[in-house]
């Protein structure tokens, strides 16, 4: 997989939600496509992302066949405490992709 991307806050309140987005270049091909050659073009599509805030996840989704290209996922969480933010895309070849970014929170 290719580079993710990842927009937080530079700073969020203690206790406060705030809104993360993600981005990820996949292809995501369904597997109901037919090639140049009239084949079937296999399916290959993110199907889990997970994000976690100091080893706690705090959202994942399963995706299916129907999202998109490149798909951007945008999510609100809460933080206690600062620390470090891990988010993972998992393919059906068990290719994994992942960012990492520190949290700081105030208050």
């Amino acid at each position: 997989m290719a580079e993710a991307r990842v927009k937080l806050p530079d700073k969020v309140k203690k206790g406060e939600p705030f809104e993360i987005k993600t981005l990820v270049s996949h292809p995501m091909e369904t597997g109901q496509r037919k090639g140049a050659d009239g084949k079937i073009v296999p399916r290959m599509i993110i199907n889990k992302f997970v994000a976690r805030l100091n080893g706690e996840e705090v959202f994942s989704a399963d995706l299916a066949p129907a999202i998109s290209a490149n798909p951007y996922l945008s999510f609100f969480t809460v933080a206690n405490a600062g620390g470090k933010l891990e988010f993972e895309w998992i393919d059906d070849q068990g290719q994994k992709s992942a960012y990492t970014a520190e949290l700081k929170v105030e208050g």
